[in-house]
């Protein structure tokens, strides 16, 4: 008995040491994937494919000290990045279309963003129309712009017959005229404003167009979308059929009848939106926005249509979000976002809303923080920009901005700025809007859905020290040289970390940068201000 205890003892003992010695392999396996995706990660954060960001022995630097910051710059290797050729001249990554016939037509959604796989990713410089000028300044560039610009003649045939536009020598002329305006823009502006007193004293502030005409609306889905993002109290103007089709019916080549039919329904579809109509005359009537969220209690039965949202889906979730066929019913709890509640421009500007609660980390002192912030730093870029502030810059663009304080500091000078809120960010645009600024949702590892040479000027505060993680920088900065206008003017304000970076890249795209400090002078943050040449195609 003894022995046979002593050999069951031998092979227990035998059994756990064996246990032992595969529990500590696969300890090491284990730590062993893990140092692996560690290096991975580090390598995913820090480097960008062939171009590489950083050297190997930085990243082994930062795994072997994780305490410690790395402080040394990214350092990237000199690249010349070729022209386009010219028939790229207007090329739109995403809204290509030569990639339109690859997709379905329902809801014409061939025409919404599509962008080319990593693969099929231009590396090249954009080049400028033979014969690019430098653009008219405004505000004389309101009515007119040089033909070589945008040398199409068949916008001139297409459009002739509108007044929209006309063809003199070497520019193109906009008399401000249309097929619902033959008094010209301005006489439609003028009575638009009589039908909403809003537009005169600063209740209405923004506005989009949105080139809809009645056999656009899609059964509803896209009526549906404005109401979602029209504010309570907001206005909906419609010019043209089946307004006024009393006395408009026979140039429309349809029937009083059917004009009749279409009006009565697009009537009823409003009011069952909790639109009601608010004013009429000629050819323009306008329905507003109800205030009162007990409209909406009628959309409570099976069979009501539209029928409320209830998908779980943000209803300020706009980026790659499908149109859903349905009203989305404003948050009860933002009484003070509606229109007629909310500050009246300019007051509005500097005002902490409601809704910069809703942001993480939002606040009202967050928000004052933020106005004052800008308003030094803007103050800071016009010293070391002087073109910013006068006529040379008119359209501007914020790439990376949280309450559009840019925007706001900027706000007596003759520009626009478009704030673009990341999509990867928190969502601050709401905060955007409400101050009576505009702006859209963007992820720059993707093109921007706008034509070549569109700004005169882009701003660029932290974007790449936030996500350069996710792609490589130089698609960026490609991106912002096909946006931008030749002898158009960049602004990046970045950590340390990545200027000298940036700046080695610019230059390969024909750009001239010079480094700047801060308005602080802060050691781990600069200012890099370029300006793009302007060159021609070879």
């Amino acid at each position: 008995m003894k022995v046979k205890d002593s050999n069951q003892d031998d092979k227990h003992d035998k059994h756990a040491r064996q246990n032992d010695k595969t529990s500590k392999v696969l300890s090491m396996g284990i730590l062993l994937v893990v140092l692996c995706g560690f290096s991975f990660y580090l390598g995913g954060i820090f480097c960008s494919g062939k171009d590489g960001f950083v050297s190997i022995e930085e990243v082994v630097k930062s795994a072997e000290s994780p305490k410690k910051t790395v402080s040394s710059p990214v350092q990237v290797k000199s690249v010349s990045f070729p022209q386009c050729s010219a028939d790229l001249q207007d090329y739109t990554p995403c809204t290509d279309p030569q990639r339109w016939m690859k997709y379905g037509r329902h809801r014409l959604t061939f025409m919404e963003r599509h962008c080319p796989p990593a693969f099929d990713r231009k590396e090249c410089l954009v080049p400028p129309p033979d014969g690019y000028k430098e653009p008219i300044r405004w505000p004389k560039s309101k009515n007119e712009c040089w033909y070589r610009n945008v040398p199409y003649d068949w916008i001139n045939k297409q459009k002739s017959n509108q007044h929209w536009l006309r063809k003199e020598g070497e520019k193109f002329y906009f008399p401000g005229g249309g097929t619902m305006f033959p008094n010209g823009v301005s006489a439609y502006v003028d009575l638009m404003q009589n039908l909403i007193p809003g537009m005169k004293d600063g209740t209405v502030r923004t506005a989009i167009d949105t080139g809809c005409g009645v056999a656009s609306w899609g059964g509803g889905i896209y009526l549906l979308e404005v109401h979602r993002i029209l504010r309570p109290g907001g206005f909906w103007v419609l010019s043209g059929p089946p307004v006024n089709y009393e006395n408009r019916w026979r140039g429309w080549n349809t029937t009083v009848e059917e004009q009749k039919s279409d009006y009565d329904k697009l009537q009823e579809l409003l009011t069952s939106m909790c639109f009601k109509l608010y004013n009429k005359k000629d050819d323009i009537a306008v329905w507003q926005k109800s205030t009162d969220n007990n409209c909406y209690k009628q959309l409570d039965t099976l069979d009501s249509y539209p029928p409320k949202c209830d998908d779980g889906t943000e209803p300020d979730s706009a980026w790659y979000t499908p149109l859903r066929p349905c009203v989305v019913v404003p948050d009860p709890k933002n009484k003070k976002s509606t229109l007629k509640s909310i500050a009246k421009w300019p007051e509005r500007l500097h005002v902490a809303p409601e809704r910069v609660d809703d942001v993480r980390g939002g606040s009202d002192g967050a928000f004052k923080h933020d106005d004052s912030k800008w308003k030094s730093r803007v103050k800071h870029y016009k010293k070391l920009l002087p073109a910013l502030g006068t006529n040379k810059i008119r359209n501007v663009m914020d790439m990376n901005t949280v309450y559009g304080g840019f925007a706001a500091a900027l706000v007596e000078d003759p520009l626009w700025v478009m704030n673009v809120v990341s999509s990867y960010a928190s969502n601050t645009l709401p905060v955007v809007f409400d101050r009576g600024l505009i702006g859209t949702f963007h992820d720059w590892c993707e093109a921007f859905s706008t034509y070549p040479r569109t700004y005169d000027l882009l701003h660029v505060d932290g974007l790449f020290t936030t996500e350069s993680h996710r792609c490589e920088m130089k698609y960026v900065l490609l991106e912002m040289d096909r946006i931008l206008r030749p002898n158009g003017y960049v602004i990046v304000r970045e950590s340390s970390y990545y200027v000298d970076a940036i700046a080695t890249l610019a230059k390969g795209m024909k750009w001239g940068c010079h480094k700047e400090s801060t308005e602080y002078d802060i050691e781990t943050e600069k200012v890099l201000i370029c300006q793009k040449k302007l060159w021609y195609s070879n």
